[in-house]
């Protein structure tokens, strides 16, 4: 059985993943800050929860120990937690807003990585599906026939630009997994207070399928369900 872990997946994307990725036979761990939370949008899939935090060490250390006890292996990691952060105009922009947003939507990938490489070593065909964003797009964000062409921030926009460069690092140091970015699209979740053109069902299917690619998948590469992004 495939072993997955989704990251900020108690609701959103990241459950509706966690739905389809049990009805395609996964064993899920569905990670979550809030046990509670977490605890029903398990029960409520046939998930199994693993309190996660993206943003505390011991956290996502505890995360690690915990399924590697329990199954030994990790074959698919979905690094699916984010935040939107501000959208304030850019002169209003301080650093530590920016920073905030990094704190989940990069660094969080940079220490999810960092303590289930181990893990997915040991699969025979790791794959990682990095959530990304059109707005972290330069050829998305600058095509004026796109709507992300009018939307102006700093730090949502530039850390999914970073989580795409970081997706094509790890895919080169690790040519065994496949490492991929995928733009959801517009969804409506409450990272837009559910303002997106696109149901869930519609966002997570581009991550779904990236997150059943094999061993003779793509890496390195940035995906959205109509076909390859431009970085």
């Amino acid at each position: 059985m495939t072993i997955t872990l989704i990251t900020g997946a108690n609701k959103g994307l990241g459950f509706e993943t966690a739905r389809a990725l049990v009805e395609a036979g996964h064993c899920v761990y569905l990670g979550a800050r809030d046990a509670g939370r977490g605890e029903a949008a398990a029960a409520a899939l046939g998930a199994r929860h693993v309190p996660l935090d993206v943003t505390d060490d011991a956290s996502v250390a505890a995360a690690a120990a915990h399924i590697e006890q329990r199954d030994g292996v990790l074959d698919v990691l979905v690094n699916n937690a984010g935040i939107g952060g501000t959208f304030d105009h850019p002169r209003d922009t301080r650093a530590d807003q920016v920073r905030e947003v990094y704190e989940t939507n990069v660094f969080g990938i940079v220490r999810m990585m960092h303590a289930f490489i181990p893990l997915l070593d040991l699969s025979a065909a790791p794959v990682v599906v990095n959530v990304g964003s059109g707005m972290g797009s330069l050829a998305v964000t600058t095509d004026p026939d796109r709507i992300e062409a009018g939307l102006v921030g700093i730090g949502y926009p530039s850390s999914k630009t970073a989580v795409n460069m970081i997706t094509t690092q790890y895919a080169k140091a690790l040519p065994r997994f496949r490492v991929n970015v995928v733009d959801p699209g517009y969804t409506a979740t409450d990272l837009n207070g559910n303002s997106g053109t696109q149901t869930v069902a519609e966002g997570a299917a581009i991550i779904v399928r990236m997150a059943g690619i094999g061993v003779d998948g793509p890496t390195g590469s940035f995906f959205a369900a109509s076909g390859p992004v431009g970085w």
